[in-house]
């Protein structure tokens, strides 16, 4: 790791949130002459690329720089008033909680513009895609480094409109039903979450989340959070998304472009998890302790409702979508985060965290592959896909095909691959809660968990069967491979899924002081 000076650390978080509004406001201006390359489109698309690009650099520099002895300071910290009559500040800093999603937010919108530079997705005008793409960055990135509940409230909310538009607008069939319900959905839980945020700031005093973390829920009482809680969740819960709040994923995913799937995939449904760890979990810890029960419940629904249905899409005969079922593997993945969240312990925390990281880059490789797919044979039908005796990728794309089948294996959480921590870090917690949580309620939601990886690894193996696997007809039309730019967009995510199962100690590292100190009430 690198010395950098504290100012420069703070200019470098700071500009990963500003920065990336000002090149969405500079991508609408035109082109300058000397950069306009083949026509105002490409230069607009490079203009994000290199936007994107540099706000990845940022986010390795500010990595790199981060004091890794202390993991559980806040650091690159900026505190300016900016609203006093209501005590609201500019608050932003990142920990060993924050920095890892910082990162992985900042790589996955750096390689969907990249990917969108070669294979730009048919649509309205590319300003328009860019500007989006960039709103939606500076969105995600400030809701991971504000440290004010207002801040994180209209971070959080910043999203919305971007997101919209690139399904509504750049998504293939039914795009514009898909569109609506993820802007209702998630709309109606944002209202309600801000009342329950409100609810937390004015009862203590204080909208500083690093004020709450430490106070530790010490001036809220319980019935305070028991409301909190259930008002602020449900909002979190609707973005993560938890059975039964799901049903606007997959019309989402199934509608949305291939970087809309990646982004909203990788980093949007982040956001609600991390809400869970950062704000409910320090601040309100009677009122989580309260509903973690029934959050472990319903995540472990959600784990065996969102196999199951990914099996019933797998079958052959069922029609189904090959984008809809990576969208219900979602559902199953974020199940095995907000159990380990439920359990409040360290081990299911960093559990949660670690999965969060490691869904981002599995997922957003399947649904990079996916879109390749439909690409070169015009469908995500898996019936269309497979027809009688299987895709058979592995001989019309070999290398196509290997890395589909490494996504599905990585997916199903195979040891030694990024998936396997985070799901194994968190049935581990539920085995052994925290005090005042029900034991033997726990080791059931254990028991469902391990059940529902069975099934996750039945759906994926049958996926690869079917599309991978399989002789190669005499009149199959021919396949294009892999592309130099699919491999410089894909090469970043397939290395770190194969870094971070064999070295989870670069993460955890990172994330297992914070949450120690989080948990602790920030007395450690």
């Amino acid at each position: 790791m690198i010395d950098i000076n504290e100012s420069v650390m703070q200019f470098l978080l700071a500009f990963l949130v500003v920065g990336p509004l000002l090149g969405a406001a500079a991508a609408l201006l035109p082109a300058p002459p000397g950069l306009k390359g083949r026509s105002p489109e490409q230069a607009v698309l490079r203009h994000g690329v290199t936007v994107t690009g540099a706000v990845l650099v940022a986010a390795v520099v500010l990595a790199l720089g981060f004091d890794h002895d202390q993991p559980s300071k806040m650091q690159a910290t900026t505190d300016i008033s900016w609203i006093p009559a209501l005590d609201v500040r500019i608050h932003l800093g990142t920990d060993g909680i924050s920095l890892p999603l910082l990162v992985l937010t900042a790589l996955l919108t750096f390689l969907s513009a990249l990917y969108s530079y070669f294979k730009p997705p048919a649509g309205p005008s590319a300003k328009a895609f860019v500007a989006l793409l960039l709103v939606l960055e500076s969105g995600t990135l400030a809701t991971f480094a504000v440290l004010d509940l207002i801040l994180f409230f209209l971070a959080f909310e910043m999203v919305l409109v971007p997101m919209y538009f690139l399904i509504a607008r750049w998504g293939g069939e039914g795009r514009a039903e898909a569109a609506w319900r993820f802007i209702l959905y998630t709309l109606l839980g944002s209202v309600v979450m801000l009342l329950g945020l409100l609810l937390i700031g004015i009862s203590a005093g204080t909208f500083d989340m690093v004020a709450l973390a430490t106070d530790n829920g010490r001036s809220l009482t319980t019935s305070v959070q028991v409301i909190a809680v259930l008002a602020v969740g449900i909002g979190l819960a609707v973005k993560t998304p938890m059975w039964p709040l799901h049903s606007w994923l997959p019309d989402a995913h199934t509608a949305a472009p291939t970087v809309g799937s990646v982004l909203l995939a990788g980093v949007l449904l982040k956001m609600g998890t991390y809400g869970f760890v950062r704000v409910l979990l320090p601040a309100a810890p009677d009122g989580l302790r309260t509903f973690a029960p029934y959050l472990a419940a319903f995540a472990v629904v959600g784990i065996v409702y969102g196999s199951l249905a990914c099996l019933a899409l797998a079958q052959r005969g069922a029609k189904g979508d090959l984008k809809r079922l990576i969208a219900y593997s979602s559902v199953g993945h974020m199940g095995f985060v907000l159990l380990g969240i439920a359990t409040m312990t360290p081990t299911g925390v960093n559990g949660a965290l670690f999965a969060n990281i490691a869904h981002g880059l599995i997922t957003g490789l399947l649904f990079f592959l996916v879109g390749a797919l439909k690409e070169r044979t015009g469908s995500t039908d898996l019936d269309a896909l497979a027809e009688q005796t299987g895709a058979a990728l592995y001989g019309r794309a070999p290398r196509l095909g290997g890395l589909l089948a490494f996504g599905a294996v990585a997916s199903l959480g195979l040891p030694g691959l990024a998936g396997f921590w985070g799901e194994m870090l968190a049935l581990f917690g539920a085995f052994d809660p925290a005090d005042g949580l029900s034991r033997p309620a726990f080791l059931t939601f254990m028991a469902i968990g391990a059940f529902g990886t069975l099934l996750t690894a039945a759906y994926l193996l049958v996926v690869v069967r079917r599309v991978c696997m399989g002789a190669v007809p005499q009149d199959a039309p021919h396949l294009t491979d892999v592309r130099g730019y699919e491999y410089a967009a894909w090469t970043p995510l397939v290395v770190l899924t194969v870094v971070a199962g064999l070295w989870p100690k670069a993460l955890l590292g990172l994330t297992d002081p914070a949450v120690q100190q989080l948990l602790a009430g920030g007395t450690r």
